[in-house]
């Protein structure tokens, strides 16, 4: 079924689009520094976003957002997709970096510490949950809290963690334990300058982030620092990680129509052998491929924003926009490269960018194969006698 957009969200979409082609993707290989935007292009497109009423689009508007839907969140990470001029892990330039746990899940007194001053733009956090022995298998994490008083002392090691050298606190997820000594995995808010707490080091990627490795050596915590109650984690986490899955699936197809758009434009401009690579199977083939990808992965992706948004759960949904998504994504980039040949290999275009990002993407935030076992385990339980 396909599904139309509300007016609202084309016309956003039409503004976005602008915008993004006329102001961003002309300076997309000059805006960066290092693993982040150069400060006079992020306060620049944070202003122009602002101008645009296309700012904090992620918040409650009881906290001064938009209140945007997920499906036209979609929209507007579809559109920043079409575009490498925008860090793919760091704060991007529509609102200050946020997360539905601290939106969601903070009492009134962790929110005047942490949300506020995050939405004011003074604070800066990280998620701190990946573990070197706890990738893609969450439930094998180590780190712990041990209650010693009013305080939790935590002790582990974090790997991986986005934006880890700049933050001001850290959202952890540790194992707690009950009085039956069950184990449970809780999530607590820890501040960067805590004693016992240190980042190790910037781990040098393919895709131009630098994650960090922390570590937690009996750093004493407020209980106070414990957000919802104990054993709350998972559900915290799987809530963050199934819009995450979603922002990939989306960000998937902003990459998908760039590159349909640069592969048609240049097989129909480069001449080879007397006549246009857009005249020759080999080309139209790929060409298509991507094409079908993309108008197949759409619906999926905009029916499951548009289900979530109906207050139904998409968890299983999410897996599969962003197994195929990112999947898709770099095929589409892949195809490509290829089409472009030694010119989709240079750093004058943006492709060998979108390359790597997609390939990064497929492993992130829960890999293809956690994600097919796991659906093969709803397949088996939906179908099965």
């Amino acid at each position: 079924m396909k599904l139309e957009l509300p007016e609202e969200l084309r016309l956003m979409r039409g503004t976005l689009r602008r915008f993004i082609d006329n102001e961003v993707i002309p300076y997309e290989r000059e805006s960066w520094n290092g693993s982040d935007l150069k400060t006079e292009f992020r306060e620049k497109w944070e202003a122009r976003a602002k101008e645009l009423g296309i700012w904090q689009i992620d918040l409650p508007e009881e906290f001064g957002g938009m209140g945007l839907g997920l499906l036209a969140r979609v929209v507007v990470w579809e559109e920043i997709g079409r575009t490498i001029a925008f860090p793919r892990r760091k704060p991007w330039v529509f609102g200050h970096d946020l997360s539905p746990i601290l939106v969601d899940y903070l009492n009134e007194e962790q929110r005047e510490k942490y949300l506020y001053p995050v939405i004011r733009g003074e604070k800066k956090h990280a998620f701190a949950q990946t573990e070197p022995d706890a990738g893609g298998d969450a439930g094998a994490i180590r780190t712990s809290a041990v209650r010693d008083g009013d305080h939790f002392v935590i002790n582990g090691m974090k790997r991986f963690i986005t934006s880890g050298d700049d933050a001001d606190f850290f959202k952890v997820t540790c194992v707690t334990a009950s009085e039956k000594n069950t184990r449970r995995v809780s999530c607590i808010l820890v501040d960067a300058n805590t004693p016992g707490v240190s980042v190790l080091r910037r781990q040098e990627t393919m895709m131009d982030d630098q994650p960090c490795e922390i570590a937690f050596d009996d750093a004493r915590v407020p209980i106070a620092n414990l957000i919802g109650n104990e054993g709350d984690g998972f559900k915290m986490a799987q809530h963050w990680i199934t819009i995450g899955r979603i922002r990939h699936g989306a960000g998937a197809l902003g990459v998908m129509e760039r590159c349909l758009e640069m592969s048609v434009n240049y097989a129909q401009q480069r001449k080879t052998f007397g006549c246009p690579l857009a005249d020759r199977q080999a080309i139209q083939w790929p060409i298509v491929d991507i094409y079908a990808d993309l108008q197949t992965m759409r619906p999926l992706i905009y029916n499951a924003a548009a289900k979530f948004d109906a207050g139904s759960d998409i968890r299983w949904d999410s897996y599969l926009c962003k197994y195929l998504g990112d999947r898709k994504g770099y095929e589409a980039a892949d195809r490509c490269l290829q089409i472009f040949g030694g010119m989709g290999l240079t750093t004058d275009l943006p492709v060998e960018k979108f390359w790597r990002d997609m390939r990064s993407m497929m492993i992130t935030e829960g890999p293809e194969e956690i994600l097919r076992m796991s659906l093969a385990q709803e397949v088996l339980r939906q179908y099965g006698n």
